[in-house]
């Protein structure tokens, strides 16, 4: 228990057991455990196959948030070089997303620092809406697995063609301005 004792000691964990992700009443993360896999194949590979491709990867990029004030606040300029090297990387522009999948921990001080660098690349006002969720909210963070748990959120969605509602977010965290910017938080099924 020695982790998650250290994590409640310095008050990451949420009192309440519920992450809360973008919410004003975030109050910590939740830990959990869980594995996920997905089969990565070439495309020319898959469709001689005769595979069912449930979603195809353009470019992937990785980075480390860097030097922050500590372990509870990210660093925003390492996101945000993080997020203009993957769009880069697909020869994609911001406008061209509409969805993101937030690491959104439900923590004060993380949310609003994350959303900020999503809204510098992806909020642009543009014909088409960019919703932002995180799955954390519905299984917890999975620490190790949290990524892998992402993407199958996302290649779920894609193939259901259906965006869940964000759970527990009842008021917007007050610190995170998404006003003149394309992105949405979805409430209900879209």
């Amino acid at each position: 228990p020695g982790p998650t004792i250290t994590l409640s000691q310095f008050g990451m964990l949420s009192p309440e057991g519920r992450c809360k992700a973008i919410d004003a009443a975030a109050d910590g993360y939740v830990r959990s455990e869980g594995c996920g896999l997905v089969m990565l194949k070439l495309e020319s590979a898959a469709q001689a196959d005769g595979d069912r491709v449930l979603a195809i990867v353009n470019s992937s990029t990785l980075g480390q948030d860097g030097a922050s004030t500590g372990m509870t606040f990210p660093n925003g300029e390492a996101q945000l070089q993080l997020l203009r090297k993957g769009l880069e990387s697909a020869g994609l522009k911001g406008t061209d997303i509409s969805y993101i999948e937030a690491h959104g921990t439900g923590t004060r001080a993380g949310d609003p620092v994350e959303m900020e660098q999503i809204r510098a690349v992806f909020g642009a006002p543009g014909e088409t809406d960019c919703y932002v969720g995180s799955v954390k909210a519905n299984v917890g963070h999975m620490e190790a697995s949290a990524g892998i748990a992402s993407v199958i959120k996302t290649v779920l969605m894609l193939d259901k063609k259906q965006l869940p509602p964000q759970i527990h977010l009842r008021q917007l965290n007050p610190q995170i301005n998404l006003e003149h910017s394309r992105l949405k938080i979805a409430t209900s099924l879209t």
